[in-house]
């Protein structure tokens, strides 16, 4: 019925789409059967018991196929490579429209990935190639990509829809409203939610991408420092022993940075606000419909779900109350399940209202299934050579850390400097038995400075991807990260010397 009420142009527009959701349904579905299968049958990979905390942990902490010994700093390249790809073939006038394509943005991570990957096939042999393959993909990407595939395709099924009037006080709210819901339903979740609306409240304006990038600093990453759901790192801290309300006491540092950003925004917007045509404004005034939210009760209780799945079902830790592991991959089993629910049962307007599709989804998973395996040797040079860099006081860990989560993953890299961290000296057990300065400042770091470039976090690349389809000309690479040094870094630099003394 509700399709029914929807213009024929924009059913049959969408009707490939829904081809589509048939067809993923169908996947998750046989995927769960075969898992379930699996677990009666008792195969090994699936033997909870077998990986248990001590198993699980050693993949946590291992960001690399071996601790001992670093490869060689040419192995850097194809990393430098696939980040230079990303940053410099949309500018290129006979490259930009093939770098479109989310299989040719394939083409290339895969390329410097089997680069990555036969070093370690040539030097350590297959055993060493396939445990890159295991930790790089099977431990990290895995995990990573479903959690945002469900975070994304859940948070599709729930609309607000609204025009307000576009006054820079009104996106501030989206972005504040943003930045705080990023710590309690993830940073993906919180900017699925909400990028639409903002960009529906603001069509009528010329001036739109300074908005979005805001948008990304605030809600795909500052925000998600007040619980370890809101950002990975945080969560690989509380499985390392760190208490699970322990990133409530950050809050001053998050007020601090989310509050100076929106007063920058404000003042800017303001500024641009001014700028407008008469007839954009006009327009904006007029065109007004009120906020509405649909199909947040199924898909609300979904996100929830998600959640609950990240807090209870590590194959590290036991289940609340229990002895028993959760087996390997049912996490991950257990998100694709309600995506498959949000996709049967929930409104399918809803999703064609939003524009809803997995452009920007499959554009994450096509690069950063490179980058996974491409950073493995510099996150190894960074395992072997962090505790002789000389980095001992909290300014230095931030700064180390945070530089590093700007154009590395920045969960392995937390992991790296935490274990730095544990070894100049016993800290709490509150804190995983990190110093507690040293904790904040890895912690601060992890989070906040993701925000640097469009790599740093993987919302940063879904909410572009999402604004370039709705007409917003988002800056490049490059262009991005004028806009972060000129914004985040002095206000970083003023947060440490009031925080972290």
């Amino acid at each position: 019925m509700a399709q029914a009420l929807l213009p024929d142009t924009m059913t049959a527009e969408h009707s490939l789409d829904a081809r589509s959701d048939k067809v993923l349904i169908a996947v998750i579905v046989a995927l769960v059967l075969f898992y379930m299968v699996g677990v009666a049958s008792g195969w090994s990979f699936l033997a909870g018991e077998a990986h248990g905390a001590a198993a699980s942990a050693e993949h946590h902490d291992a960001p690399s196929a071996h601790e001992s010994k670093a490869p060689p700093l040419f192995m850097v390249l194809p990393f430098a490579a696939l980040l230079g790809a990303i940053a410099v073939l949309p500018l290129v006038p006979r490259t930009a429209h093939w770098w479109e394509s989310n299989l040719h943005r394939f083409y290339v991570a895969a390329t410097l990935a089997v680069i990555t990957l036969a070093y370690y096939l040539l030097s350590g042999g297959m055993g060493e190639a396939l445990h890159v393959v295991e930790h790089a993909v099977l431990d990290e990407y895995i995990p990573f990509i479903v959690l945002l595939f469900s975070l994304y395709t859940i948070s599709g099924g729930i609309r607000i829809e609204c025009d307000l009037r576009a006054h820079p006080v009104v996106n501030a709210g989206f972005i504040g409203v943003g930045a705080l819901l990023a710590s309690f339903i993830g940073t993906t979740g919180s900017a699925m939610l909400l990028i639409r609306p903002l960009l529906e409240t603001n069509k009528e304006r010329r001036y739109v991408k300074h908005t979005v990038i805001f948008f990304i600093f605030a809600a795909c990453n500052c925000g998600g420092l007040l619980l370890p759901i809101g950002d990975p790192p945080l969560f690989l801290g509380y499985l390392r022993g760190v208490d699970f309300f322990w990133t409530l006491r950050l809050w001053p540092e998050w007020l601090f940075v989310n509050g100076l950003l929106l007063t920058i925004y404000i003042a800017w917007d303001s500024y641009l606000y001014r700028r407008e045509s008469a007839q954009d404004i006009q327009r904006d005034e007029t065109n007004v419909r009120p906020l509405r939210i649909m199909g947040w009760k199924l898909n609300g209780l979904l996100l929830l779900g998600v959640i609950a799945s990240v807090a209870f079902l590590d194959k590290s830790k036991p289940f609340p109350g229990t002895q028993w592991h959760p087996w390997p991959y049912l996490r991950e089993v257990v998100q694709l399940a309600l995506v498959a629910v949000s996709l049967g049962f929930g409104a399918a307007a809803i999703r064609i209202k939003n524009g809803f599709n997995y452009h920007a989804i499959l554009e994450v998973a096509a690069l950063f299934i490179g980058i996974f395996i491409c950073m493995q040797p510099a996150l190894q040079i960074l395992h072997v050579k962090g505790p002789s860099l000389g980095v001992d006081t909290p300014r230095e860990f931030f700064w180390a850390t945070g530089v590093l989560s700007s154009v590395l993953d920045n969960a392995p890299t937390y992991v790296v400097f935490f274990e730095t961290a544990k070894a100049l000296g016993p800290g709490p057990d509150y804190t995983g038995g990190v110093q507690e300065l040293l904790l904040v400042a890895i912690s601060l770091g992890a989070v906040f400075m993701g925000a640097m470039t469009y790599i740093g976090n993987g919302p940063n690349f879904m909410v572009k991807a999402i604004a370039e389809g709705s007409g917003v000309r988002m800056p490049s690479f490059f262009g991005y990260m004028l806009y972060s040094c000129g914004v985040l870094l002095p206000l970083f630099w003023v947060m440490t010397l009031v925080f972290l003394r």
